[in-house]
Order: structure tokens, then C-alpha cells, then sequence
């Protein structure tokens, strides 16, 4: 822990020596996290008494919206901001430029050294969302064609710059990438033996293009510290370090969970109540012209609902009831799409269990729901009908709910859009159409 109030009025004193004396020596997490919670005139200040080297740092662990860093780098100095820029790690500094303006990027570009600047404009060519675009080019490679003592010589003068050094990627003449060791190798390793001799030829290496999500789950499934980046000819680019990999986890959770929950962003909370509502608008629509199909769909059957009104008790049960099954049945469907569980087994397999799943559950609920009908309303034709319309409701929502993530997930689109309150507005106008179609067929039974 950190004395916060210190730090301020060393701030507010401009106590210079206290202020570094105290914050230099904390961890960068709680260096930015003091950084979020001061106003803009103590980090005018904070800029002054922190070298471009240690801002680098605490801009790293920075955790804030991203439309804030336009306007956090805008408080510093160009020449003071574009030297950070160079001082943190490429593929850090380019998530930050991605979030400015293009004439923006640019006046930082021209502002850093020559060397930096070089290395972020590769990163910022490649697309958003892939092995590219979150691989950092601040690693050490050494040649299969050298011994150990050479290679030992060239990790000591990089390993400064390089984000990891536990694994140590081999290349050959050509820059292609033919093997990986271990530091734990390289340093009980002979120093004549050749590097080609004790590296393992069997690395695993990811496409540049390749998308983030797939790139996230490979390192989780083989408990990789860092994967090495290729090109399609297989030269080494780059590597994708596992502190990159636990932002995207976090960042692609956020982004299916924002889908479920029908919001286009959820990374952040909105202070302001328009911006939040924008965000939630158009689904919102969307379904209000859905839930308008709904009730058209009802008043089709107007004639029935005046023969017996009590049908129309029942529609809001019979209506959740398949709602919640098919958000239950696509949570299932999704979950196992994102974390790859689906490509390991028959998705014929998961749509007969979840349908199997649907019919037990269906028939359950219908039977109980039928008893309580009968014994409530004493009408045991009406109990059968809300009992039926339960159960056949149930089991098509499920297949609904599995079904439609998997038929997105084969069309490339993502399957996250399927989203709870989508599924529950599609299962409300099947249920709704299951229940007073069969009152209508079977009307007769009910006068």
C-alpha cells in the first residue's frame, strides 16, 4: 500500500523530493492507479517530476477508457509524450496510437526517434484484432549456426529491450524461425555446443493474420509464456507475450458479454446518461419492432382470446418460460464456440443433447405447470393445453437457442450477436405462436 495523501501534497507543495522519494519506488499498478485518481493539474506537475523512461512505465499498467488517452497525452508536452512513446514497448505504444487521430499519430511519429518510430509503424500496418497487430517486436533471436557462449553474449546485451526472455527463438540464415530454447537450456548448456544441437525443433508458431481469439486460446490450451509470430514464408516478426493475451481474453469476454446483454460496449461505464443510451438504442429498437411483431402475432388470434379470455393468462408464463430456456441453451452454445471446447467434439452431438436436454426439461415443467392449471382453474382440458404448449415451447427453444449461435458460428459471423435478448424476443413469438395455435386447433374442447 501506498500513502495516497502523501503524495498528493507533495504534489500540492511541489515537494519534488518527497514525491519521487515515495513514488519511484512503488510498483507501476499503483503508480497508475494514483494517476487516474488525481486531477489534471497534479499530473501537469507529476509530468515535470517523472523522466519520459519512468512515464513509459506507469503508462503501461494504465487502466482507463480509451477515448481518455487522446485527451491524457494532449496535457503533456508533444516532444515530452512522443519520447514516452518510444520508451514503451511497441505494441503498447501502438494500442495507445490507435486510439488517436491520424494527424495525431503522425506529429508523434515525426517527434520520436527514428529506430521507434520504424518499429510502431510496422505494428500500425497490420489489422486491428489479430497476432499482428498485439505482437511486440522487443524480443531476442539467436542463429541455430552459433554456439552458446556467442548466443549468451548477444541475450545479455538485449535482453534490456526484450519484453521476455524465458523462451529464446532460433532462426537460420534466412530469418525463418527453426526452433525455440529455454533460458534454463541456454544457461546449462556447454558454452561450445551449437545452438542448432540443443534447441527443439518443435516450435509452435501462430500466422500473423491469425485472429487474436484463436491466438488467446492456443496460449491458454498449451500454457504458453509467449508465442513467436510468422509469416507466410514462416520468417520470425514478432512474439505475443501472455500479459497481451490476458487483455484480449478480457477484452473479448467484455465484448461477447456486451452482445449477450444486447449493449454495443461495455468496456466501460458511462458517467453520461446520452452516451449510455446510444449505446443501447438500437438493439432496444430493434426489438421494439420484434416485440410489435409479437403482439400483431396475438391479435391474430383475437377471435380465440374472446371465445376464452383465460387463455391470455398464460401467455406471459409459456413466453418467459421459453425465453430463459433458450438463453440457457445459447450461453451453452456460445461459451463452448469461444473457448474452442465445440471444435473439439460433434456439434451434431451438442444439438442432440441440448435437444434431449430440452425435452426433459419441457416435459417436466409442462406436467407440473398442467397439475397446477387443473388445480387452480379446475379446467383439465385448459391444464393439458398450457402443459403441451409448455413442453413443445420449451424443447423448440432450446434447439433455437443452440442452434442459431452454431449456424452464425459456420457463416462467420460472430455468434455473441445471437444475444440473450434476441433469442428471448424470437422464443416469445414461437411460444406465443405454439400456444394459441393449439387453442385455436382444439377450441372445441375449451367452450
Amino acid at each position: 500500500m501506498y500513502d495516497e495523501d502523501l503524495l498528493i501534497r507533495a504534489l500540492q507543495e511541489e515537494d519534488l523530493d518527497l514525491f519521487r522519494s515515495e513514488f519511484v519506488q512503488l510498483h507501476s499498478y499503483d503508480q497508475a492507479k494514483f494517476f487516474s485518481k488525481i486531477d489534471e493539474d497534479l499530473r501537469s506537475r507529476l509530468y515535470h517530476y517523472l523522466s519520459p523512461e519512468e512515464m513509459a512505465e506507469l503508462f503501461e499498467s494504465l487502466d482507463i477508457d480509451e477515448e481518455d488517452y487522446q485527451d491524457i497525452l494532449a496535457e503533456m508536452n508533444p516532444t515530452y509524450a512522443a519520447e514516452m512513446l518510444s520508451n514503451m514497448y511497441a505494441d503498447d505504444a501502438v494500442d495507445v496510437l490507435n486510439e488517436l487521430d491520424k494527424d495525431q499519430v503522425v506529429s508523434y511519429l515525426t517527434i520520436m526517434n527514428d529506430e521507434s518510430a520504424k518499429e510502431i509503424k510496422e505494428l500500425l500496418h497490420y489489422e486491428e484484432y489479430t497476432a499482428g497487430s498485439i505482437m511486440t517486436t522487443e524480443f531476442v533471436a539467436i542463429s541455430k549456426n552459433q554456439t552458446v557462449r556467442s548466443a549468451m553474449y548477444i541475450l545479455k546485451n538485449e535482453a534490456p529491450n526484450a519484453e521476455t526472455i524465458y523462451y529464446i527463438y532460433v532462426v537460420d540464415d534466412d530469418k525463418k524461425l527453426v526452433g525455440v530454447i529455454s533460458l534454463r537450456d541456454l544457461i546449462i548448456s556447454h558454452d561450445d555446443v551449437m545452438i542448432g544441437e540443443i534447441m527443439s525443433g518443435r516450435v509452435m508458431a501462430v500466422g500473423v493474420s491469425e485472429d487474436q481469439e484463436a491466438v488467446a486460446r492456443q496460449m491458454k490450451d498449451y500454457d504458453f509464456l509467449a508465442l513467436p509470430v510468422v509469416d507466410f514464408q514462416h520468417h520470425l516478426l514478432g512474439i505475443i507475450t501472455v500479459d497481451d493475451i490476458m487483455d484480449v481474453m478480457e477484452e473479448e469476454a467484455s465484448d461477447d458479454y456486451s452482445k449477450l446483454a444486447g449493449i454495443a460496449d461495455l468496456d466501460s461505464i458511462d458517467r453520461s446518461p446520452i452516451n449510455a443510451a446510444k449505446k443501447r438504442l438500437p438493439w432496444l429498437i430493434a426489438l421494439l419492432f420484434l416485440g410489435m411483431f409479437t403482439a400483431s402475432l396475438i391479435g391474430r388470434f383475437e377471435d380465440t382470446l374472446d371465445k376464452v379470455a383465460i387463455l391470455a393468462v398464460f401467455i406471459p408464463l409459456i413466453a418467459g418460460m421459453a425465453g430463459n430456456t433458450g438463453t440457457q441453451a445459447l450461453a451453452v452454445a456460445v461459451r463452448g464456440i469461444a473457448t474452442g471446447d465445440l471444435e473439439k467434439e460433434n456439434k451434431m452431438s451438442l444439438v442432440f443433447r441440448e435437444a434431449g436436454t430440452g425435452l426433459i426439461t419441457g416435459t417436466t415443467c409442462g406436467i407440473v405447470v398442467s397439475i397446477i392449471v387443473y388445480v387452480w382453474k379446475g379446467e383439465f382440458f385448459l391444464g393439458i393445453l398450457v402443459g403441451v404448449s409448455v413442453l413443445i415451447s420449451l424443447f423448440v427453444a432450446t434447439l433455437a437457442g443452440t442452434l442459431v449461435p452454431l449456424l452464425m458460428h459456420k457463416l462467420k459471423v460472430d455468434p455473441a450477436v445471437a444475444s440473450g435478448p434476441f433469442i428471448t424476443t424470437i422464443n416469445d413469438i414461437i411460444s406465443t405462436l405454439i400456444y394459441l395455435g393449439l387453442a385455436t386447433m382444439f377450441m372445441n374442447y375449451l367452450i
